[in-house]
């Protein structure tokens, strides 16, 4: 068990670690200043693309209202503090498939505005419109 504790330690040690290199590139150092020791602890390495990969991070900081606790729940919110400040630009991953079938009921959604604004109708004739609900079953019009 003590084993067990000191890894677990060392794995918590190593996430502060990760999260100040990450706050310090959210606060606009550059990211080549300082290593992010991601593969020093099995823990980071398996949260490395939660914490600074292009994913949404939600951190909960939970605190004690009694007053013999204050230490503690200090060093908690100058922790969640630090956290706050790493910066991630979340994007949709999307098969490639997936993402050209999007971009092209896009173009097919905005050829089909043109030619209702081009001939001033208010709706597609009927054979682009039997067309396009054939192409997008799953989207409403």
């Amino acid at each position: 068990r003590f084993k067990e504790a000191v890894n677990i330690n060392q794995s918590l040690f190593v996430l502060r670690r990760v999260i100040a290199a990450l706050s310090k590139r959210g606060e606009g150092q550059a990211e080549d200043q300082e290593h992010v020791p991601y593969r020093e602890s099995k823990l980071t390495s398996l949260l490395q693309h939660a914490i600074g990969g292009n994913g949404f991070m939600l951190m909960l900081a939970c605190l004690s209202p009694a007053d013999r606790h204050y230490e503690e729940n200090l060093s908690t919110l100058q922790y969640a503090s630090q956290a706050a400040l790493i910066k991630n630009q979340p994007v949709v991953n999307l098969d490639p498939k997936d993402r050209l079938i999007q971009q092209l009921q896009n173009q097919l959604e905005a050829a089909h505005a043109f030619i209702l604004n081009h001939l001033g109708l208010d709706e597609l004739p009927p054979e682009l419109a039997a067309a396009a609900a054939e192409a997008a079953p799953g989207r409403r019009r």
